[in-house]
């Protein structure tokens, strides 16, 4: 492996000239500087990690926690996308992600305990149970902490605007005609709340009937269990002529519901969906859908968490950070029969 001496060596300067000119120092020239710099590319330096974090006292390792009951973060394609964003500009900063666990290998440990354990300068926190003990403690230590979705005092947090994205889906819904609205909602989490009570807030400003029958609990990616109450729905006499899912692929399964009750979407009964999932968009009619923009939101966490790692001070108008939606307008939603 290269070192600076060999750098030092090629250049014929000292190891400590060579030490600030990688490290961008004003007290060595710029020829000098570019000489070593270009010499150092060339023969492959890469600067040691480990005596990094012994001078800097940061690892340049940022930890990841994204683990829910149902194992869905990676799967879902809304946590997913985020975390791509997040990744692309904490590398461009120079740093790496470490994914935390309650395992340090076959040992049981707090995500506390293997935050300490990796060494990490920071948290993003996503899709877990911000309820659960073990995350609070978390929250509550002195790691700088970004997290995603989850509004608590004194918690820096990017979500998405979940209420206004509702809002634009019972708008579209009510512009085409559509008053007797149901709502397959997600998990007990914050987001469903809000959700929720943007739903029932919409139907009273556009107008529509709020027949809390037609509110039914279900889980996020869980299109067997859409699949059934969608069945249940449709059984009604005085069924729905819009249903709204809480995701795309349980807006999907609603779809393969209305079909094999031999009914056509857009038509008989329309469908919106929630998420924006690129690869759902190709099916066809088009799914109606709110997309929430996940680049967005791993950038804004990226600079928040930045901006914590430099130690700044963070405005309470800045510790909470929203994102909007946009609805997506497809052939799923139509004027009703």
């Amino acid at each position: 492996m290269v070192s600076i001496k060999d750098i030092a060596e090629e250049c014929g300067v000292s190891a400590a000239t060579v030490s600030k000119a990688l490290n961008n120092h004003d007290d060595v020239s710029t020829a000098t500087k570019e000489r070593i710099q270009e010499t150092a590319k060339r023969l492959g330096y890469l600067p040691n990690s480990m005596a990094r974090a012994l001078k800097t006292k940061k690892t340049y390792n940022i930890g990841v926690l994204m683990v829910d009951q149902a194992h869905s973060g990676l799967k879902h394609h809304y946590f997913a996308s985020i975390l791509d964003s997040f990744k692309v500009m904490m590398e461009r900063n120079g740093y790496d992600l470490t994914f935390i666990s309650s395992q340090i290998g076959e040992k049981t440990c707090t995500y506390r305990e293997h935050c300490l354990y990796r060494n990490v300068d920071g948290v993003l926190a996503a899709c877990v149970d911000f309820n659960a003990p073990d995350v609070q403690s978390l929250m509550d230590s002195s790691l700088p902490l970004v997290s995603i979705d989850h509004i608590s005092e004194g918690n820096v947090t990017v979500a998405s605007d979940n209420a206004d994205g509702i809002r634009q889906a019972v708008r579209f819904a009510a512009e085409h005609g559509h008053s007797r609205i149901s709502y397959i909602y997600g998990d007990d989490t914050q987001v469903t709340h809000i959700r929720h009570k943007a739903f029932c807030d919409a139907l009273s400003a556009y107008h529509c009937e709020n027949d809390p029958s037609l509110q039914l609990a279900a889980k996020y990616l869980h299109p067997e269990l859409a699949y059934d109450l969608t069945m249940d729905l449709l059984r009604r006499e005085d069924r729905p002529t819009c249903i709204l899912y809480p995701d795309d692929v349980c807006a999907i399964s609603g779809i393969t519901a209305i079909r094999a009750s031999g009914m056509e979407v857009g038509r008989d009964v329309s469908v919106i969906g929630y998420d924006g999932t690129p690869l759902l968009q190709m099916l066809r009619p088009k799914l109606t859908t709110i997309a929430q923009d996940t680049e967005g939101i791993g950038q804004k966490a990226a600079d928040l968490m930045l901006r914590l790692l430099r130690k700044e001070t963070i405005p309470s108008s800045e510790r909470i950070q929203y994102c909007k939606g946009t609805l997506l307008e497809g052939g799923t939603v139509g004027t009703p029969v």
